[in-house]
């Protein structure tokens, strides 16, 4: 009888509970802000200069402290935060509490402004304040600002609207004898070595391996040298244009050089020799 009293009574405490525990679990939104609504993006240091982002035509570019396309994932990794659930919520009365009245790091967002303050040594972390009330989120949001900007650069040594047609590997050195071109005709490649004979799985697995999703290790600013002469190829689009790119080293890892955008993209070597080196089926 006893047994049956406690779990009577046990029973009826988890049905008449109250629901703040459920309220805590989902925690408080810092906002009800969307991603894609934003059109500009900066990122403020005490102690170094800004980073800035535009959007056009629906991608993110880098526009200080130089001009870049941007990776996209990473833009949309620094304005998750708008999404940002946080089970602890202070009103933003007293900001030195919290480092917040020199904050070591602001995202503004057209017209919206968080600020990022101290880490808090307990929990780890970290307090972020926007309108009229700080938060504890995890210091992952500020750590995806506070990369370098180099690391917010597109990787891809393509633009995402820039379909690729074929590709002239005429001037590079181990086809300057036969002029290699490749190019899509009616769905299949085409060599225009007479003596070649692609077999098109083999070209299609190249062209998405190598082409299609390969993006660099990493990349930089370029500044090509006028007075200097480099191997080059073009990569001939669907619009009709082509793109140039200058092989600026082979060894220990491809360097290629795109003049039009001042972006050089390091590959390893590996990778670098399969990119420039279509399996074309040449008779030996």
């Amino acid at each position: 009888l006893v047994l049956l009293v406690l779990v009577a009574a046990l029973g009826t405490f988890v049905y008449m509970r109250p629901e703040p525990a459920q309220q805590k679990q989902n925690g408080y939104e810092l906002s009800t802000l969307k991603l894609a609504s934003f059109s500009k993006l900066s990122i403020e240091f005490p102690a170094k200069a800004s980073v800035a982002f535009e959007k056009i035509d629906g991608h993110w570019f880098i526009t200080q402290p130089y001009k870049a396309r941007a990776d996209q994932v990473a833009v949309q990794r620094v304005l998750s935060i708008v999404a940002a659930t946080s089970a602890d919520k202070f009103p933003a009365t007293d900001l030195g509490r919290f480092g917040l009245d020199n904050p070591k790091l602001k995202l503004r967002m057209d017209n919206e402004t968080f600020l990022f303050g101290t880490i808090n040594p307990v929990s780890g972390d970290q307090y972020v304040a926007y309108k009229d009330a700080v938060y504890l989120l995890p210091s992952t949001y500020s750590e995806a600002a506070s990369v370098q900007v180099v690391e917010l650069i597109d990787k891809n040594p393509l633009k995402p609207t820039e379909q690729i047609a074929g590709f002239d590997f005429a001037r590079l050195e181990q086809w300057e004898d036969t002029r290699l071109s490749v190019d899509v005709v009616n769905g299949k490649w085409k060599a225009s070595v007479a003596s070649a004979k692609p077999d098109q799985n083999q070209m299609k697995e190249w062209y998405g391996n190598y082409w299609e999703h390969n993006p660099a290790q990493s990349v930089e600013p370029y500044t090509p040298d006028r007075k200097a002469t480099y191997p080059s190829f073009e990569v001939k689009l669907k619009d009709g244009s082509k793109v140039h790119f200058d092989k600026l080293q082979e060894s220990p890892e491809l360097q290629l050089g795109r003049p039009d955008e001042g972006m050089m993209y390091h590959f390893p070597q590996d990778v670098g020799f399969s990119m420039l080196n279509p399996p074309v089926g040449l008779a030996k």
